[in-house]
């Protein structure tokens, strides 16, 4: 039997550093990445921080925090922890955008877990990450059961092409703006543009009402992302 999808909480949030911290010394500005990491990783089972800027202008980090969400309690919990970890140092870091969804298992595919699904909480991550929110229309939601199978099954069908490219999907549904939140990881950044572009000629995406702003990230350990910052 396949495994079963473990049912997580996944909170993405971009954050970008003020002016208080561009004027604050080289020994303040380590400090205070040493007292926030030690923060957001205590806010959940795992925390990995991504480079954005230069890839976009408004926004220097992305912190994504995974956290079991089988509890009734544990967005509460997370939420609390997170404002906790990171209101004290509000003078230096700005949340530019929060997304986040739940994990749970597809209605689309047969398999109960996807060898390209990703695992929140893997030790190990991919060079790149993109993540965006999405929106189907209205028109999607009224057709029959088999209609969205078939467009389904035609764009796993390409997304099985690029085995070495894995996705994460979340479910925002009455909880933020977005219905989905959809999360890749890559190695070469080449191949996911071309993995879109081949997407984009299948049935199912004339249903689509809005899959953007788009955000890329690099990953390291996270102690060299903030070095990057000094």
């Amino acid at each position: 039997m396949s495994e079963q999808t473990e049912r997580t909480l996944n909170h993405f949030a971009l954050f970008a550093f003020t002016d208080a911290y561009w004027a604050a010394s080289a020994g303040e500005r380590a400090d205070f990445h040493g007292a926030w990491l030690e923060r957001l990783r205590a806010a959940s089972r795992r925390l990995d921080l991504y480079q954005v800027f230069p890839t976009e202008s408004s926004t220097d980090v992305l912190a994504w925090s995974a956290v079991r969400a089988d509890d009734v309690n544990a967005a509460f919990d997370y939420f609390d922890a997170f404002a906790r970890a990171t209101n004290p140092w509000r003078r230096y870091v700005r949340m530019t955008e929060s997304l986040w969804g739940y994990t749970k298992p597809s209605q689309y595919s047969r398999a109960q877990r996807s060898p390209q699904e990703i695992d929140p909480f893997a030790e190990e991550r991919k060079r790149y990450l993109v993540m965006y929110p999405f929106v189907k229309t209205v028109d999607w939601y009224l057709l029959g059961r088999d209609a969205r199978q078939g467009m389904m099954n035609e764009h796993i069908r390409v997304g099985k092409q690029y085995p070495e490219i894995t996705q994460l999907l979340l479910y925002s549904f009455g909880v933020q703006d977005q219905e989905f939140v959809v999360v890749y990881e890559m190695d070469d950044l080449r191949q996911f543009s071309d993995l879109v572009g081949d997407l984009r000629g299948t049935d199912v995406r004339r249903y689509t009402a809005r899959d953007t702003p788009l955000h890329a990230g690099l990953w390291r350990p996270a102690e060299e992302t903030l070095s990057l910052f000094r």
